[in-house]
């Protein structure tokens, strides 16, 4: 799981800075309300908070915004991460942090187990746009 959630094409540049197609590292899909603390790094410089953004479908909100989301994150898809810096060619680290909350299992009588996830990877990013699954909630 954790090794394809950063695929080699996850790093992507458009026209205003880059996107980063990140896949769920659990085993089944998940409320898009469950991830919290979503943080990128790439070549170990912090993504400014109002510089990432997430894209659902045609609708671009902030990494805080994804508890209010009433849609889900499927095993299959990937989460889109868009940030406002240009980056040049080639390769770079990304490391991507959240906290992962699972209603169904309990850490403790009445609190939900929440799991904490650092992804990284040496991403190219001369590779051609693909495709994205991001689903659009309304």
């Amino acid at each position: 799981m954790l090794e394809t959630a950063l695929r080699d094409d996850a790093l992507t540049a458009t026209p205003g800075g880059f996107e980063l197609r990140l896949g769920l590292p659990w085993i089944r899909s998940m409320p898009l309300s469950s991830v919290a603390g979503l943080a990128v790094e790439v070549d170990s410089v912090p993504v400014a908070p109002g510089e990432l953004a997430v894209e659902l479908g045609s609708r671009r909100v902030s990494p805080d915004a994804l508890q209010a989301e009433s849609g889900w994150w499927f095993v299959q898809d990937r989460l889109v991460l868009a940030g406002r810096r240009e980056l040049s060619g080639g390769p770079h680290t990304v490391a991507v942090d959240f906290r992962l909350m699972v209603p169904y299992l309990q850490a403790r009588p009445g609190s939900p187990l929440v799991l904490p996830f650092r992804l990284e990877a040496r991403l190219e990013l001369d590779r051609a746009p693909v495709p994205s699954v991001s689903r659009d909630v309304a």
